[in-house]
């Protein structure tokens, strides 16, 4: 088993959520779902606050819960979970992490057509049995085989979060290694793509040593099975999400051109090869070579590769053959935006609605972890009712215990901020007497996922207290591959001022790179933000950043790179283009 137990903890317990719901137990059903996400979140071995006797600080993990987590660190399963799966069909656990279907629906089904598999509830879906159930119409019945599509696709992949972490802490292992002179995460990982197919690690050592490395690579306890090993490259399926690893050996001498190469793009790389061939030159892993003469010219630094061939070295992100790199041939590769760029975070929920921690908790962790010079709180407004969402009268007690907290702070380090619906019309779901009191607002769609939201989207950028668009597709990976974007929204954008977010939430990772890179051509401002709802949250930002510069943003196109003065002058030009009272 994988070091960290939580992940294997919190899947456990949102099947036991998933099953209490189906039961109709949503007491029980709340109560593991919250625990599953606290596990999910925490920056520990869950192990270590049972040692420690700190598990009574973690709200939402009470007695109960915690003699399960006992249980299961002691013996590897917990008996209630057993007991639990024989009453549902076991496909019914997975497929109520499909969008749409919710227990009702299975219930409906399972009673009514005596359906108990995936593959018989697939075959009920397009043989016509569903639509002969009330309220499954054609149109449900084809969003829910739509629903299982995505689903299905998704799990082919590793979101990106998901796919660093687990590549990272078998860097960090291999790192204990002093054979190996460099290492390196590679391919599509490299280049922080949303998703990610196998991991693959890059390392360099002497040839003496790389028997040594590959063994020591193949027996990580991480490893669940070997599946290929020779002289320069291993292969190994890990525990955690069952994800294949290959681990590629090179000599110090073709470190440069072998990360070149086995990052990629393959698009990126054929077009690179097309250009050293033109000079007269062949590129391959091993290095770059005059064709006529094969004597090397360069390969163990990668700017090298790039430079005597005449190109400018291009940043991983951007290797994709999407113009850059007719852009590295002219010198023109501009400095992308930068972790350490960023200021502060503009998109944080407390426990005032759906997040896990206090204001106070936030400020406390982020003062410590984070040099940020300014953060805006962002609860749901009133229309969230899963959330708990604010009204007007629990704004107004939300703004006196920011302020509070500023002034025992000796500095306004924590902005006054919204999230505010969108509503089916393109209002919104607060009055501009409420939203011109607040320095921070995002608007956001969070119903009727399933059309094109422009008209709302349009709307809600007209009004002139709206700061940013919040996740502006509504895409999550899994579960809905969200509304279109438009041209008209870029415009308006533009036009009126709103930012557009780039919401780091692994699931959403919204907006796409390619509608980042149309708003830094249209000079749109962008916002990188977490979307936090536990303290763990905020370590986000670094794939907010990611895919900012797939989207080649630089430091200026980023609006919480900026000081918050800046921030005001901003929010002041829309007022003042919309005819809003301005400060």
């Amino acid at each position: 088993m994988y070091q960290n137990i939580n992940k294997k903890l919190a899947g456990i317990f949102r099947n036991m959520s998933h099953i209490y719901d189906f039961l109709d137990d949503k007491f029980r059903s709340l109560a593991y779902q919250r625990a599953s996400q606290i596990l999910d979140d925490l920056p520990d071995d869950i192990r270590n606050y049972i040692q420690s006797g700190e598990t009574h600080h973690l709200r939402g993990i009470g007695s109960g819960i915690e003699e399960k987590i006992e249980e299961f660190i002691k013996t590897g399963k917990i008996n209630k979970y057993e007991e639990l799966k024989k009453l549902i069909p076991t496909d019914f656990i997975e497929l109520m992490k499909v969008q749409g279907f919710g227990p009702k629906t299975l219930k409906k089904i399972n009673q009514e057509l005596g359906i108990n598999t995936k593959e018989e509830l697939i075959k009920a879906l397009k043989d016509g049995r569903v639509t002969s159930l009330k309220g499954f119409g054609e149109k449900k019945v084809q969003s829910l085989l739509k629903a299982l599509e995505v689903y299905e696709s998704s799990q082919k992949r590793l979101l990106l979060w998901d796919a660093l972490n687990i590549g990272k802490r078998l860097v960090e292992n291999l790192k204990t290694l002093k054979e190996i002179k460099q290492i390196e995460l590679a391919g599509s990982l490299r280049r922080k793509k949303e998703t990610v197919g196998d991991i693959d690690i890059l390392v360099a050592c002497e040839g003496k040593d790389r028997e040594k490395v590959l063994n020591y690579f193949t027996t990580l306890e991480d490893v669940k099975e070997v599946i290929a090993k020779g002289d320069t490259k291993a292969s190994v399926i890990i525990y955690e999400k069952d994800r294949q690893v290959d681990l590629r050996v090179l000599d110090p001498q073709e470190w440069g051109s072998g990360l070149q190469y086995f990052t990629g793009s393959k698009e990126h790389n054929v077009r690179f090869r097309d250009i050293a061939k033109s000079k007269g030159l062949k590129v391959s892993e091993y290095g770059v070579f005059d064709a006529k003469t094969g004597s090397k010219i360069a390969g163990d630094r990668e700017e090298d590769v790039y430079r005597v061939v005449g190109l400018q070295w291009i940043p991983p992100e951007m290797r994709e053959d999407r113009g850059e790199i007719e852009l590295a041939l002219e010198g023109k590769i501009h400095t992308l935006v930068k972790l350490s760029d960023i200021k502060g975070d503009l998109h944080i929920h407390s426990t005032w609605t759906d997040g896990m921690n206090t204001i106070q908790e936030i400020v406390g962790h982020l003062l410590k972890h984070y040099n940020y010079q300014y953060i805006s709180i962002t609860d749901h407004s009133k229309a969230v009712r899963v959330a708990h969402g604010l009204d007007e009268e629990d704004i107004l007690r939300y703004i006196e215990e920011i302020d509070g907290i500023n002034k025992k702070l000796g500095f306004n380090f924590i902005k006054k901020g919204i999230e505010v619906d969108i509503m089916l019309d393109g209002s919104l779901d607060l009055p501009d007497e409420i939203l011109s009191r607040l320095d921070w607002v995002v608007a956001s769609i969070h119903t009727h996922f399933n059309r094109d939201n422009t008209d709302r989207v349009l709307k809600a950028m007209e009004n002139p207290y709206v700061c940013v668009i919040g996740h502006p597709t509504g895409k999550t990976f899994g579960s809905r591959e969200g509304y279109p974007l438009s041209e008209e929204i870029i415009k308006l954008a533009k036009e009126t001022n709103t930012a557009l977010e780039i919401n780091a939430q692994p699931t959403r990772m919204d907006l796409p790179d390619v509608w980042i890179r149309k708003c830094v051509k249209n000079d749109v401002k962008l916002v990188i933000s977490t979307d936090s709802h536990s303290l763990s949250n905020f370590a986000y930002i670094d794939i907010g950043v990611a895919l900012a510069r797939r989207g080649w943003a630089k430091k200026e196109d980023i609006l919480n790179t900026r000081s918050w003065e800046d921030i005001e002058n901003f929010k002041q030009i829309k007022r003042r283009r919309l005819g809003a009272k301005v400060k």
